[in-house]
């Protein structure tokens, strides 16, 4: 693991290295300016590590700072990084044709100023709408028909959140929004698949009270994913518990369906991970019941499909951020939405609620999604 976070650290610092290059190559910099720009460079190279060390030792406010300005520029950067790349990739190409076609390559081939300044812009425009786009929760819909509905129930209707990753930056704001909009769809069961939590959640005073005023007459249960490890998986139980939740992990709830949760491997060197055999735990749940499967990550067990009807996951954002979600759907073939199965099961799964890292989304909208659940043989449908 320290490998892998000191390659990630090299290759963070390299994409820093090319901006400061350019920048200085643009517009001539030198001397103090030059100093002043590297100087800030390196600050937000270190800005992870140092919004880790101030929230560990309560300097919540200024980790918050750091949090919001140090990942909103990890973003930029990146964004700037791959449009310099793509105008790099023109003047190679231009060049090159200039030798194989008789033409004058210097007058389609943009100049070092026009080169840093056209990804420049591009990345603060997309990074604009990104905060736009972060913060317009939609609410996604599927119906499913099922004969183990009771035709007397009419409907059941569950509302699920996953991957809010409550902490630093996504706070009360993006909370209260999220609890309005769930209120208003009058669910009978609310389920987190993970990720509810993110940072020393601890000391955020009143978050977690907005979770608990939410009511729901057949229950409220979460699973645990791998970001409830990695900010303290003590805490998380605590957190997820007060926002009353009851933990499924690698347990079953049997009320107007049946449930089954499993923690994520992400706790395998915790000591606490509970490694529960998937087709052991959905054995357990009655068949003649709705049989809905909580994991945080996308994968489906090879033998787990005709154990439960539905499934549904988080964990993949769809990427949250253009073009990761390239890589994602790699990882994750089915990385958002609704898929069917074989032997009649189905998997949804959610682009999440919050966002991790950057307050920033592209191409990846949040959600909360509305899964009504009716007596009936035909075909899931989206409306």
């Amino acid at each position: 693991m320290s490998l892998f976070f000191a390659a990630v650290f090299l290759i963070y610092t390299a994409m820093h290295l090319y901006p400061l290059l350019r920048a200085r190559a643009a517009f001539a910099v030198r001397g103090l300016p030059l100093a002043f720009l590297s100087l800030f460079m390196l600050i937000q190279i270190m800005a992870p590590i140092i919004v880790n060390y101030t929230e560990k030792f309560g300097l919540d406010r200024t980790a918050r700072v750091m949090a919001f300005a140090g990942y909103t520029w990890m973003w930029l950067i990146f964004l700037f990084v791959s449009s310099s790349l793509a105008v790099d990739l023109f003047r190679l190409l231009t060049t090159l044709s200039a030798w194989i076609f008789p033409w004058n390559a210097v007058d389609f081939t943009p100049s070092a100023r026009i080169s840093f300044l056209i990804p420049l812009i591009i990345s603060l425009c997309i990074t604009a709408y990104g905060f736009s786009e972060a913060d317009n929760i939609r609410t996604e819909r599927l119906v499913i028909r099922s004969p183990k509905i009771p035709a007397s129930m009419g409907r059941v209707r569950i509302v699920q959140i996953s991957d809010l990753h409550l902490g630093l930056i996504v706070r009360e704001g993006r909370l209260k929004q999220v609890v309005e909009k769930i209120e208003r769809e009058k669910p009978d069961i609310i389920v987190s698949t993970g990720d509810l939590v993110d940072g020393q959640i601890c000391r955020l005073n009143g978050i977690i009270d907005l979770l608990s005023s939410l009511k729901a007459p057949y229950g409220k249960y979460a699973i645990l994913g791998n970001h409830e490890y990695y900010a303290g998986i003590d805490q998380a139980l605590q957190s997820t518990e007060k926002a009353g939740f009851r933990l499924l992990r690698g347990g079953t709830a049997t009320g107007i369906i049946g449930i089954a949760g499993l923690d994520d491997p992400a706790g395998n060197d915790s000591g606490q991970y509970r490694d529960i055999p998937e087709g052991d735990l959905l054995s357990a749940l009655p068949p003649d019941k709705f049989r809905l499967l909580l994991k945080h990550r996308p994968i489906v067990e090879e033998s787990s499909p005709g154990l439960f009807d539905l499934q549904l996951s988080g964990h993949t954002h769809k990427g949250q951020i253009f073009p990761f979600s390239i890589i994602i759907h790699y990882l994750y073939p089915l990385d958002a939405g609704f898929g069917q199965l074989m032997k009649g099961s189905m998997l949804y799964v959610c682009r999440g609620t919050g966002t991790w890292g950057p307050p920033i989304r592209f191409l990846s909208p949040p959600e909360i999604t509305v899964i009504d659940l009716v007596h009936g043989k035909s075909p899931p449908t989206i409306p």
